[in-house]
């Protein structure tokens, strides 16, 4: 696969997926359907249709049970690799640098999580951030919740921010002109700037704080027709029926 035609997506498919209580007692997450479809194959056939052509799947819990599906798939064209965390779990900052050698001829990632369903325009915002000097962007947008992503005036990463209990993590003060953002479980990364890092345990803010000293970390503000966080029960049965209406 030539460099310039070759789009990479990282499907973050290891969590134990607790919120969605007894529909993974018996499977992973990324393998639990919604409308006879799991979320891993609609994540995937989703980016197909945009244009993505290299896969890498981090897998966890039930983690035999996403290679054997995987295996008995049949994608023309698409390459798709498995990050084995089923002895360890990294959280997402480690599957992150775990992942690295899987991605030693991309460009840029997309980072997808695997109960994220929207129409996301993934090709305009990979494209640009390849053109930009950028080592990470973290897709974002205004939606009521209390976990808040913060960046200053030049839209750059400084921390998180919980509304309800105050706390920010970010180094300094917390500044009156910080933006307070939600993240939207989708981020884009550029491999090169995270090849110097050690391959530990650690979540996502953590590392992209580490990034952020020496490159730009930035927030691109995303406004999708529909997006959907799949992570409970109860999201899973009110977008199925959302999807049975509008489709």
């Amino acid at each position: 696969m030539e460099n310039i035609k070759r789009r990479s997506a990282f499907i973050l498919a290891a969590g134990l997926g607790t919120r969605l209580k007894e529909l993974t007692s018996d499977r992973p997450k990324a393998l639990v359907e919604m409308n006879g479809k799991p979320l891993l194959e609609i994540v995937i056939e989703n980016l197909i249709s945009q244009n993505f052509n290299h896969f890498v799947i981090n897998v966890h819990h039930f983690g035999d049970k996403i290679i054997d599906f995987i295996a008995n798939k049949h994608y023309d064209n698409v390459e798709i690799e498995i990050s084995d965390e089923r002895d360890f779990l990294y959280y997402t900052g480690g599957a992150i640098l775990k992942a690295l050698p899987f991605f030693d001829k991309s460009e840029a990632v997309l980072i997808h999580n695997v109960d994220i369903f929207s129409d996301v325009d993934f090709p305009q915002y990979y494209d640009d951030f390849v053109r930009s000097d950028d080592a990470a962007w973290l897709l974002t947008q205004n939606r009521n919740n209390n976990s808040k992503v913060v960046f200053d005036e030049q839209d750059r990463f400084h921390g998180t921010y919980n509304i309800q209990t105050e706390e920010y993590d970010g180094d300094g003060e917390f500044k009156e002109c910080y933006k307070l953002l939600s993240f939207s479980g989708l981020h884009l990364i550029k491999p090169k700037y995270f090849s110097d890092f050690e391959l530990k345990k650690c979540h996502v803010w953590s590392l992209y704080k580490d990034i952020a000293k020496v490159n730009n970390v930035k927030s691109v503000l995303i406004q999708p027709d529909y997006w959907f966080d799949l992570g409970t029960q109860e999201q899973l049965k009110e977008v199925s029926e959302w999807i049975k209406r509008r489709f």
